[in-house]
């Protein structure tokens, strides 16, 4: 099945930033893609936190499953809106690269250390990884991505943010920012894709760890129905079963409505090509009713999961190695390895270096540069062993040996 015209054509594209041939067996979106899976950065990703902080073993999400599952859903919808799926897997598995340790309580600590130096924000670090901080190439700096991906990667930036791109690339991907355009079809699939999964898998992982319960889920209208669906068809479903049955009907639903409602848009509209799109209002999206219900979801588990007194205190225990992190290698660059220690900009170096960490070595290096145990007091009252022996345990409640050297990057990171 060939792709519609209003897709993005991996032929068609605007290209990269540095001039490169073109290559036998693969299209650039393919390349794209295989440069972010051989990337040191989506390697890490295995070991940073999605809602709870990640350790050897555990079932939990990382951003490395997180991002596996986005790819999945988007390239599901991609084909049968017959769009580019190459392009929407390389977004998708970029997308969270920017990512520092420890989720958004890094990020948030990230932003503070650096609120007088620019600032932080995930989402443009994912675009300065694939730009910039990978070193893999004789001839340029990042992996040297088309700008479709990168167009998908940078989903949102500030208008001052947008012109400092603007500045250094002009008529890139900052531009829409300062235009008021959209992105490409797979940038907005991509965006929704995301919403999808970490919904549901924030779900499987709250009841596993023991911080929801299938109970509670059950006010929601959403997840009702399909629990309702599930048990109608088999009576004896119980358990985990229960449950997996329940998201997989959650997700096919979700998956469906979007499918329904953008591809009525593209019929009412019919946007001439992919760059036709970019003058559009969004076209990928729910239903109004599949909507309402996708942000009842975020609301309750903002309220029941992320905000639980046991998240915000390994969250609260996270800020606190990021932020003594930071301060600790701007007082001594020195303990950083050359790449970042030599470099003139050093708040920004720290914050490069820091945001790579996965959650294990940035707690690693606190305790080698601090002498304490960040999250020894993280897990607090409320929850019982059996959940506890379940939860992600705390890396540093974990005897490990110092680096070997000040500095390195451990080998399994």
């Amino acid at each position: 099945m060939g792709l519609a015209p209003y897709a993005s054509h991996a032929a068609a594209s605007r290209g990269r930033r540095h001039a490169e041939p073109p290559v036998r067996l693969r299209n650039a979106f393919q390349r794209d893609r295989d440069r972010i899976v051989h990337s040191t950065a989506f390697r890490r990703l295995v070991y940073k936190t999605q809602v709870f902080i990640n350790h050897e073993g555990d079932l939990f999400r990382t951003r490395l499953t997180h991002s596996l599952e986005v790819a999945q859903l988007g390239r599901s919808i991609a084909r049968a809106l017959s769009l580019d799926e190459d392009l929407v897997e390389a977004i998708a598995l970029a997308h969270d690269l920017g990512h520092t340790p420890f989720g958004h309580a890094g990020q948030d600590a990230l932003h503070d250390c650096m609120r007088a130096h620019g600032g932080f924000e995930h989402n443009l670090q994912s675009l300065r990884v694939v730009d910039v901080l990978e070193a893999r190439y004789p001839a340029f700096d990042g992996l040297n991505l088309s700008f479709e991906t990168r167009e998908g990667i940078l989903k949102h930036c500030s208008r001052a943010e947008a012109e400092r791109i603007e500045l250094d690339e002009p008529g890139g991907v900052g531009r829409r920012f300062l235009d008021g355009l959209q992105p490409g079809l797979e940038a907005q699939l991509t965006n929704l894709a995301d919403e999808i999964a970490y919904n549901a898998h924030d779900i499987d992982d709250g009841v596993r760890s023991g911080l929801l319960t299938v109970e509670q889920m059950l006010d929601l209208p959403l997840f009702r129905r399909h629990h309702d669906s599930a048990l109608a068809d088999h009576p004896a479903l119980r358990g985990r079963r229960l449950l997996f049955e329940t998201l997989r009907r959650m997700l096919s639903a979700q998956v469906h409505d979007v499918v329904d409602a953008t591809a009525a848009a593209l019929a009412r509209i019919a946007p001439a090509d992919a760059d036709a799109v970019r003058h559009l209002p969004r076209l990928v999206s729910f239903s109004d009713a599949m909507h309402r219900d996708s942000q009842a979801l975020k609301r309750v588990l903002m309220k029941l999961l992320y905000r639980h007194p046991q998240v915000m205190r390994t969250t609260g225990a996270a800020r606190v190695v990021v932020r003594e992190l930071f301060e600790a290698y701007v007082a001594a660059p020195g303990e950083m390895p050359g790449e970042y220690s030599e470099r003139a900009d050093r708040h920004r170096a720290v914050a490069d270096y820091v945001s790579g960490m996965t959650d294990r070595f940035a707690t690693r290096e606190h305790q080698r540069l601090t002498g304490r145990t960040a999250f020894a007091n993280a897990v607090g009252d409320g929850m019982s062993a059996a959940h506890l022996a379940t939860m992600a345990s705390p890396p540093s409640t974990v005897e490990v040996p110092a680096p070997a050297r000040q500095g390195a990057w451990p080998p399994e990171d």
